[in-house]
C-alpha cells in the first residue's frame, strides 16, 4: 500500500513527536508515544507503531521524491519491512553507492571538505601524483584550472625523509585513471565511511566480498585495479591514499581478492595481469630481508616512516609521552613539540613509534598484544595471509596457467609456491603453534620467545587453510570458548587485554571490542573444516547484534561494536565511526555493511525467523 502525502511536513510532524532528544533520529532513547498517524492526500489513515517502523518512515521520507508541490509517495511495505530484509536492501542499493569515490572531476570535490585534508590556502585541496603517470599529472593540472587544487609530482625514489617532510602539507594520493574516447574518468572505490574518505588498504578486500554478495563486480574489480597502481606506482597496497602513508602498507590480501573477484569474471587475461603484480608486492614488500622478512623466515610489519604519525588526533600519544616529560620537567605539549621539531632527541621515543606506526600498517591500530613491540613480533595472522598467497598463487597457476606462468623472462610454477607455503607452514608450527596449548601465538624474534595473548587473529591460519585437522580441532575446543561473546568474536579475551585506568587507556581493537574482518574471516575458516554448528552460532550472533542495533537506533550500522554487551556504543580511542548522521545513514560503515550480507548469505533458512523477530543468541542456541 503507498501513501501520497506532504513530506516535509508529516516530517516535521514526525519528528516533533517522537524525536524527544532532538537528534534527529528516531531511537529507544525517544520518550515520544512510539504511534504516528499517516493521512495520505486521499483522507486515508494508517498508524505506524513502535520504534524501528517509525525510524524507517523517517528514513523512507527523506528517500522519497518529491514532485512541485512537495508530495512524494511512501510505501508501507518498506516501512514495514522485516530487519534483515530492509538492512540487507538498504546496503545493496543505497549505502555501496553511498561509499563509492572516484579521483576524477566527478568525485573529487567530495574531497575538498574532508577534514583531514590541510589547507595552504584558499582550502586547496593537495593532490601528489606518481612520477611516472603522465596522464594524471596532465588531468589534474588542468583540473586545477576549475577547482582548488595544488598538484604535486611526487619523486622517484620516495624516501622516508621525503614522506615526513609532507606532513605540513598533507594531501591526497592519485589513483588509476582511464581515458576514453571522450573523456578521461577515475576507477572507483569504496571507502569505510565517516571521516575515513579514501581507499584504504584492508577494507577494501572486506567491502569487495560484499560487493561480490550483491553483484557488483565490476566495483570489486576496480577495487582491485586501484590496488594494482598502488603497486605500480607506489612500491606497495598502501594503508590509504593520503601522502602520510606512502612508507605504510596493510594486511596483505590482494590475491585474495583477485581469485575471489576471477570466480565471477572469469577473465584470464585480467588476472595474469594481476598475478604478476600480486607476485611483484609479495616478492619487494614482503620478502626483502632486513625489512619485513625476519632473519627465521617469518614475517612482521615495518612502516618506515619517521616521527609520530601525523593521523593522531591531539593527545592520543600523551599517555606515553607524559613519562618523558615528568623526567625532563616539561608540560606534555611542549615536549611534543619539542621531539616532533627534533629539538628534543629521545632514542626509546623513536623506538616507540616505529612499534607504533606497524601497529597501524597491521591494521590493529590499537592494540595492547602488539602497542610497543609489533615491528618485533612474527605475528600469526600476517604469516597466515602470506601462506594464503603462495597457496593462491600455486591454486591459480597450477588450475589456469598449465602449472607454470612467466613474468619478465622469470618463470613461476606451481610447485615453487606449494614450496614456499610447505617451508612457511613449517616455521609457523616451529614458532607460533604452542602444542600445549593448542593455540597460535605471535611469535617475539628479538627474545626468541611466545608473545602470549588469545586473539582472534590465532584464528586466521583457519581462514588461511595453514592448520591441519587436528590443530583445527584443537583451536575450536581450546581458543573459541575464550572469545565467544554475546555478540560474536571478542578481539581478544580479558586477561589479554589486562586492566584499564587513567595512565592505561582502552585500545578500540582489544576487548570488549569485536571487529567485522575477525569475524568474516572465522565463519570462513569454520566452514573449510567442517565446524558449521559453530559458525552459523557465530554468524547469529554477529547479525543479531547488528539487526538489534539498527532496529534500535535508526538504522545504525557503526565500524565497529562492543560485542561482550552487543551494544555500538564504544568508548575507546576514536569514537565510533558510522554512528553520527541525521535522519538517515546513507553509507553505514564499508566493512561492517560487507560482513552483514556476507553472513546473510551464510546463515542457514531456518535461523532468519528468529533472527528477524529478535530472539537473542542465547535462546535460539
Amino acid at each position: 500500500m503507498q501513501f501520497k502525502l506532504k513530506i516535509e511536513a508529516t516530517k516535521f510532524l514526525l519528528l516533533a513527536q517522537e524525536d524527544t532528544d532532538g537528534d534527529k533520529k528516531i531511537t529507544i532513547e525517544d520518550k515520544g508515544p512510539k504511534s504516528f498517524i499517516l493521512t495520505s492526500i486521499t483522507g486515508e489513515n494508517h498508524e505506524i507503531k513502535g520504534t524501528y517502523h517509525l525510524a524507517n518512515l523517517l528514513q523512507e521520507l527523506v528517500l522519497a521524491k518529491q514532485d512541485s508541490d512537495g508530495f512524494g509517495i511512501v510505501s508501507l511495505s518498506k516501512i514495514e519491512e522485516v530487519p534483515v530484509m530492509r538492512i540487507s536492501r538498504m546496503i545493496r542499493d543505497y549505502y555501496w553507492n553511498g561509499l563509492t569515490r572516484t579521483m576524477d572531476a566527478n568525485g573529487i570535490e567530495a574531497l575538498l571538505s574532508d577534514t583531514k585534508n590541510e589547507t595552504i590556502e584558499n582550502d586547496i585541496l593537495t593532490i601528489y601524483v606518481p612520477k611516472h603517470d603522465q596522464l594524471a599529472l596532465d588531468y589534474y593540472g588542468k583540473l586545477k584550472e576549475t577547482l582548488p587544487l595544488e598538484v604535486v609530482q611526487l619523486p622517484d625514489p620516495i624516501t622516508p625523509k621525503y614522506v615526513q617532510s609532507l606532513n605540513t602539507k598533507s594531501g591526497i594520493l592519485s589513483l588509476k585513471l582511464s581515458e576514453t574516447e571522450n573523456e578521461i574518468i577515475g576507477t572507483p572505490f569504496v571507502v569505510p565511511g565517516g571521516r575515513f574518505n579514501e581507499m584504504y588498504g584492508w577494507d577494501s578486500y572486506f567491502e569487495a566480498v560484499g560487493l561480490l554478495q550483491d553483484d557488483r563486480v565490476e566495483l570489486a574489480m576496480a577495487m582491485a585495479d586501484n590496488f594494482q597502481y598502488e603497486i605500480n606506482h607506489y612500491g606497495k597496497i598502501l594503508n590509504a591514499n593520503r601522502s602520510y602513508y606512502l612508507t605504510r602498507t596493510q594486511p596483505p590480501l590482494y590475491s585474495s581478492l583477485i581469485a575471489e573477484v576471477f570466480e565471477k569474471t572469469h577473465d584470464i587475461a585480467w588476472l595474469k595481469s594481476h598475478l604478476s603484480t600480486a607476485i611483484k608486492e609479495y616478492e619487494t614488500v614482503w620478502m626483502e630481508e632486513g625489512k619485513r622478512l625476519t632473519p627465521n623466515g617469518l614475517n612482521r610489519y615495518l612502516a618506515e616512516g619517521i616521527g609520530m604519525p601525523p593521523e593522531a588526533e591531539a593527545g592520543h600519544f600523551h599517555h606515553e609521552i607524559a613519562v618523558h616529560a615528568k623526567l625532563a620537567e616539561m608540560p606534555v605539549n611542549a615536549y611534543q613539540t619539542a621531539y616532533a621539531e627534533g629539538e628534543i632527541k629521545n632514542e626509546m621515543l623513536d623506538q616507540y613509534f616505529v612499534h607504533d606506526r606497524s601497529v597501524r600498517e597491521s591494521g590493529h591500530d590499537t592494540s595492547y598484544r602488539i602497542e610497543g613491540v609489533c615491528a618485533h613480533l612474527n605475528l600469526v595472522e600476517l604469516n597466515a595471509m602470506l601462506y594464503k598467497y603462495e597457496t593462491d598463487f600455486a591454486n591459480l597457476i597450477e588450475n589456469h596457467f598449465d602449472g607454470k606462468i612467466s613474468f619478465s623472462l622469470k618463470t613461476y610454477t606451481a610447485s615453487y609456491w606449494k614450496q614456499k607455503a610447505m617451508s612457511r607452514k613449517e616455521k609457523v608450527n616451529t614458532l607460533l603453534w604452542d602444542e600445549a596449548q593448542g593455540i597460535y601465538f605471535d611469535y617475539n624474534f628479538e627474545k626468541q620467545s611466545s608473545h602470549v595473548c588469545y586473539s582472534a587473529t590465532a584464528l586466521t591460519p583457519l581462514w588461511a587453510k595453514l592448520c591441519s585437522e587436528e590443530q583445527a580441532e584443537l583451536l575450536i575446543q581450546k581458543l573459541l570458548p575464550k572469545l565467544k561473546e554475546k555478540g560474536g568474536i571478542v578481539s581478544c579475551n580479558k586477561l589479554s587485554r589486562g586492566e584499564i585506568s587513567e595512565d592505561r587507556p582502552q585500545k578500540q581493537w582489544d576487548y570488549p571490542n569485536g571487529w567485522a574482518p575477525h569475524q568474516m574471516m572465522i565463519w570462513k575458516g569454520l566452514e573449510h573444516y567442517g565446524y558449521i554448528a559453530e559458525q552459523q552460532e557465530l554468524i547469529y550472533r554477529w547479525l543479531y547484534m547488528i539487526t538489534k542495533n539498527a532496529v534500535d537506533y535508526n538504522g545504525t550500522i557503526p565500524e565497529k561494536f562492543d560485542v561482550v554487551a552487543a551494544t555500538h556504543k564504544v568508548f575507546a580511542e576514536y569514537g565510533n565511526v558510522g554512528t553520527e548522521f541525521s535522519y538517515i545513514t546513507k553509507e553505514g560503515f564499508g566493512w561492517m555493511n560487507a560482513s552483514f550480507q556476507y553472513g546473510v548469505s551464510l546463515l542457514q533458512a531456518k535461523y532468519l525467523e528468529p533472527l528477524n523477530n529478535l530472539i537473542p543468541p542465547e535462546d535460539v542456541f
